[in-house]
């Protein structure tokens, strides 16, 4: 059941004119160290979401610098994505069940993907919650080291995860984690951080001219004349779209003509059908709030129109593990206004890289002050993009994966 995903080829040096030569250099260093190393990265999608981006970019990094990396995916039926599913919210902290059918479920599916690590590897990296299960069903594979990557925060899971998840890591050598606060010391005492990072060469975040981004938002309906704000995220209530419209709405008071595009897909889980309806419905047939959902029509090139058009970007999430999408507007020098939760901080200095807020109306407050001050708006954003090049670029996680594995591979 377990697939492999075709990733193609890249090499670092076509970042050189993004990032630090040193850098470059640096990468290369450690990775002369590791030469040859056997990886296999575990998620549980090819596409769409964080995940599959983040592994579409770096596996092939891997490999040209010398590593033999693989990507390989989950298969199974949808009960087993709805069972990973409510394992995945309950890491957050959401009200769901894992009862006994779920668990079974999981652990069914688990050992139906283990049969397809074939191996060998030296490092098995398995991705948050879908591909948990497998350490404890893969019987071969003991001399490998394995890792579980949480993307997530976990600083306050559901009360049952713990009865859950501590037996299932009991296999795994490392965690690591976004965030040291997202790693709850009764399961992971000692986590590994790197914090994640956006591909500045991938179609979603590459140089777009500002008049083909208002050609490519025409075409949804947008006045390319008129003020826009723009929420890119699942349509899921932890990314709270009804907020952000509520924001919207007491912004338009104060900036006549301004209209909101929220940018996503929607989740396939149970519930999502329901959740989407009710957004549809708080959205009233506005004309000015444009819900842009469909994969089919919206992929990476026009995600990034519309975030280059934007004259403000909105990151309204009530839970977040670390908003890349805050990561991604900063890169193009976009005036941001998000939530002051999870990982967002440590990208926004408030009144400096961008606007931290709590709550719909400080969000509209905010989104009116940078759309009256174009000029402050604009020199906010640029200090957020010198940030975010400095920081969160691919090649820098690289860097702190290369010496991790350099690590692993000294013990």
């Amino acid at each position: 059941m377990l697939h492999p995903m075709s990733v193609g080829r890249r090499s670092v040096l076509h970042y050189q004119s993004l990032v630090d030569r040193e850098l470059i250099a640096e990468l290369r260093e450690i990775a002369a160290d590791i030469r040859g190393m056997r990886i296999c990265h575990v998620s549980g999608h090819g596409d769409g979401g964080g995940v599959s981006e983040l592994l579409a970019s770096t596996v092939p990094l891997f490999t040209d610098l010398g590593l033999h990396a693989t990507w390989r995916v989950l298969g199974g039926r949808p009960s087993f994505f709805r069972a990973a599913a409510a394992l995945h919210d309950g890491l957050q902290g959401a009200e769901v069940s894992f009862d006994g059918d779920l668990r079974r479920t999981f652990e069914r599916y688990s050992l139906l993907n283990a049969g397809g690590m074939d191996g060998p590897y030296d490092v098995v990296v398995v991705h948050d919650a879908h591909p948990l299960g497998l350490r404890g069903s893969v019987e071969a594979l003991d001399d490998a080291t394995w890792i579980w990557r949480c993307h997530l925060d976990m600083s306050t899971p559901a009360p049952w995860v713990f009865d859950v998840v501590r037996p299932l890591l009991d296999g795994y050598d490392l965690s690591v984690f976004h965030m040291p606060q997202y790693a709850p010391a009764e399961i992971v005492p000692e986590p590994v951080v790197i914090p994640p990072a956006i591909d500045p060469l991938a179609p979603k975040n590459m140089g777009l001219p500002r008049p083909d981004a208002a050609d490519v938002v025409a075409r949804f309906g947008v006045d390319p004349g008129r003020p826009l704000m723009v929420q890119v995220s699942r349509f899921d209530p932890w990314k709270d779209p009804l907020g952000v419209i509520d924001a919207f709405r007491a912004a338009r008071t104060e900036v006549p003509g301004l209209q909101l595009a929220l940018v996503g897909p929607r989740s396939l889980d149970d519930g999502a059908a329901e959740f989407f309806g009710r957004v549809v419905d708080h959205a009233a047939g506005d004309p000015d709030i444009h819900l842009l959902a469909d994969p089919q029509r919206v992929g990476p090139i026009e995600v990034n129109a519309l975030q280059t058009h934007a004259d403000v970007v909105v990151q309204k999430s009530l839970r977040e593990g670390f908003g890349l999408t805050v990561t991604e507007a900063l890169w193009k020098a976009r005036p941001t206004v998000a939530s002051n939760i999870g990982g967002i901080p440590s990208q926004i200095a408030d009144g400096s890289t961008g606007f931290l807020v709590d709550g719909p109306a400080e969000c509209a407050r905010r989104v009116v002050d940078v759309i009256r001050d174009p000029a402050g708006a604009a020199e906010m954003a640029e200090r957020g993009k010198q940030h975010v090049r400095h920081g969160f670029l691919t090649p820098r996680m690289m860097r702190d994966w290369l010496s991790l594995l350099r690590r692993v591979a000294n013990r």
